[in-house]
């Protein structure tokens, strides 16, 4: 009921796009006509590469197999979903490059678009005149584009290089005058692809920022493709998760989140590391962990207070003496949390198989899904920490069941950690 007293701004109704697989056009009309007599005759084509797999020549591919979405005024929507999931041709159905096999889609407001890397730039023109190219296919006036000038180079950081070919420029100077360009030349709609993956990270921070100003304030809708699911939880309103060309989810950002990265899937309370590989990049593997297990428990959900009980197998593959272990608890979009230390707490003897249980603490992990890893190691002659063993470990879930818990824990604006309160030493007034 609340989003129907919303503007809308984009609408896709039953939207298809399908290709057509195999060579279309051989470069010439004479390559084009071999082709054609070649298969009239079910003969070879004369003009395919050798490898190419004939059986794709005529088969369809459906890029997008009935999308139906609503875009409101002023809201942020991040696209996500893997790859070949019809997250770009979408943008590009919505930024008119390329048109819809079916359905209907209903733009209010001029776009915005930047799809990849230099898209809508001449590289022999100069960055300025780049400017006034984009701002006059957008529909502004000489007048409106030179009024919006100063912010566009100020905001780019490349004012040494604005009157040079912008053939000349790295991709990171295309990225920073293609967005600056997109953000504030006279657009009801922003629609940004994975743009930000090439610029440093000050300035990716304040691309985010704008983006989210540009929402927030302006009243503008921004569409974001991105596989950076931090950049979408810190932009990001509502979310959609595109696979095989659907919509599978639209919603929630965490949720999305979640629907993306399969998360429940891989939980378990064992896991049997017998036929795990050594990590390449570990010279020295001394020990081979062989399971990992979360004692006593049917599922690996734990609420807030409960403490997770660990139990670890392993078999030595040489003599080993002081040995510790590292237990690193990490997100599930690859960012590091927190670990745990045991220091010098096993030596043992070739082949001989050894146990551990413990007990960690994770009291201050809020309601979220994480995964460990396991990592032996021991301290040499030169007192350096070398790893011995490391294992992509086990995953488990966080849950709040506390009553003194009176909201939803959202990790997306307070992080994944519930400090304890803070002590208070001195009060006064």
């Amino acid at each position: 009921m609340q989003n129907e007293n919303r503007e809308v701004a984009i609408r896709l109704s039953g939207v298809k796009k399908m290709y057509k697989l195999g060579q279309i056009g051989g470069g010439t009309l004479q390559g084009d006509l071999q082709s054609w007599w070649a298969r009239v005759r079910g003969k070879e084509d004369p003009n395919t590469k050798i490898g190419t797999d004939q059986r794709l020549v005529g088969q369809t591919f459906m890029a997008l197999n009935g999308v139906d979405l609503t875009v409101y005024k002023g809201e942020a929507l991040g696209i996500i979903g893997g790859n070949g999931a019809g997250k770009s041709t979408m943008l590009k159905l919505l930024s008119r490059v390329t048109a819809p096999t079916e359905g209907e889609i209903d733009i209010y407001g001029r776009i915005a678009s930047m799809l990849e890397v230099g898209t809508g730039f001449n590289g022999e023109m100069t960055g300025r005149e780049n400017v006034y190219l984009n701002g006059a296919i957008l529909g502004m006036t000489k007048a409106e584009i030179d009024a919006k000038m100063e912010q566009i180079i100020e905001f780019s950081e490349v004012r040494e290089f604005i009157d040079t070919p912008v053939k000349r420029y790295s991709s990171g100077m295309y990225v920073k005058l293609a967005f600056s360009v997109a953000a504030h030349l006279d657009s009801e709609i922003m629609i940004m692809d994975e743009v930000l993956a090439v610029g440093d990270m000050a300035f990716q921070k304040k691309c985010l920022d704008k983006m989210r100003d540009a929402a927030k304030q302006e009243g503008r809708t921004v569409l974001y493709v991105s596989h950076n699911m931090n950049t979408i939880r810190q932009l990001c309103d509502r979310c959609v998760v595109l696979d095989k060309g659907r919509v599978v989810f639209e919603g929630d950002v965490e949720e999305a989140i979640a629907v993306y990265m399969n998360t429940h899937k891989e939980a378990a309370t064992f896991e049997d590391y017998t036929d795990y590989p050594c990590p390449k990049w570990l010279g020295n593997q001394r020990i081979k962990l062989l399971s990992a297990e979360l004692v006593d428990k049917d599922q690996a959900i734990f609420t807030s207070k409960e403490p997770i009980h660990l139990r670890l197998k392993w078999r030595n593959l040489k003599d080993v003496a002081h040995v510790g272990l590292r237990i690193e608890i990490w997100n599930l979009e690859d960012v590091a949390l927190a670990t745990y230390f045991l220091y010098d707490f096993y030596s043992g003897k070739q082949n001989q198989t050894a146990e551990v249980q413990m007990k960690l603490d994770a009291s201050l992990f809020m309601d979220a899904e994480y995964q460990m890893y396991f990592t032996f190691f021991y301290r040499d002659d030169f007192g350096n920490n070398q790893d011995i063993e490391c294992v992509h470990g086990i995953r488990f879930e966080k849950t709040t069941s506390d009553a003194e818990t009176k909201w939803v824990w959202r990790a997306k604006y307070w992080g994944y950690l519930h400090m304890p309160a803070p002590e208070i030493l001195e009060l006064k007034g």
